[in-house]
């Protein structure tokens, strides 16, 4: 089993109500796991949001706390709610309705990876899926939950960005009839996960560092940003998709020529971030 259920980095101190996570970058591959898929090592990488916790692990820097996942997507998927089982990975399930992520093999615990590849060449007992939701699931949300909390309190307002990366290819629908490729694709559920005001900000600090930015196609946000963001209640949340190509080689899932001056690029973006949560404690020390 993946040795823990997420990493958190403590900011010295808290100044912004920003929260960062990154749910699908954890690389812990245990032997117990990869000698119960049909995939090698490398195919069974295609899923995960390589290198996004190294892009964004300046937060703590600005002040904003950064929790990474431990256990690796085609293990458990943090992305998705605990009850989006796939009755045809998991036995004893029942067929509930329809449920396109489910459908396509990517549910709470994945039936497959990038293209469709299965990961499995059978079922899982639903013992197996409880032990992972219970081990790895629940602790991860149990501390972002609680670092939203946090920051409502501290700030009166929480912003939570959910950091995750995008295949090439899947801009490619999108990019047609465009001027520019889109690189970042921001998703806030169409405005239900977070106010503009917030959502314009964290575009424009993109934009600021060159990269050109579209919103809600086509992410426009699972289970994170549906569960947490409640704008009306001052708690916003945006998933951020960025361009694997930009930094990496997807096909070989290894840091390409370009990392070191994107991850330089990522910093500034993500210290413009952190400091839109500041305005929140300026607000409450004029109080």
């Amino acid at each position: 089993m993946p040795k823990v259920a997420y990493d958190l980095i403590h900011p010295e101190k808290r100044t912004t109500s920003v929260v960062f996570a990154s749910p699908h970058s954890g690389r812990d591959y245990p032997w117990s796991f990869l000698r119960r898929t049909q995939l090698d090592r490398q195919t069974i990488r295609s899923s995960e949001d390589a290198y996004v916790d190294q892009l964004f692990d300046s937060a703590p820097d600005h002040g904003a706390p950064f929790l990474r996942a431990g256990a690796p997507r085609a293990f458990v998927d943090l992305n998705r709610g605990p009850d989006e089982l796939d009755p045809a990975l998991i036995e004893g399930v029942a067929r509930q309705g329809h449920n396109p992520r489910i459908s396509s093999g990517l549910g709470v615990i994945p039936r497959v990876v990038a293209g469709g590849r299965e990961i499995y060449s059978g079922k899982l007992p639903l013992s197996e899926a409880k032990r992972r939701i219970a081990q790895y699931w629940r602790p991860y949300h149990a501390m972002l939950e609680r670092q939203v909390n946090e920051a409502h309190a501290l700030f009166g307002e929480a912003i939570l960005v959910d950091c995750h990366s995008m295949p090439h290819e899947a801009m490619d629908i999108v990019a047609k009839g465009v001027k520019k490729r889109p690189e970042v694709v921001i998703g806030d559920r169409f405005g239900a996960a977070a106010s503009s005001e917030v959502v314009e900000k964290i575009e424009a600090s993109f934009a600021a560092a060159g990269l050109t930015v579209v919103r809600n196609a086509p992410f426009a946000g699972a289970y994170v940003v549906q569960t947490y963001g409640r704008p009306s209640k001052g708690r916003h949340a945006v998933q951020v998709e960025v361009d694997r190509s930009l930094y990496m080689n997807e096909a070989l899932v290894r840091p390409n020529g370009n990392f070191n001056s994107f991850r330089r690029l990522m910093r500034q973006v993500t210290a413009e971030i952190a400091e839109i949560g500041c305005q929140g404690e300026a607000r409450l020390a004029a109080e």
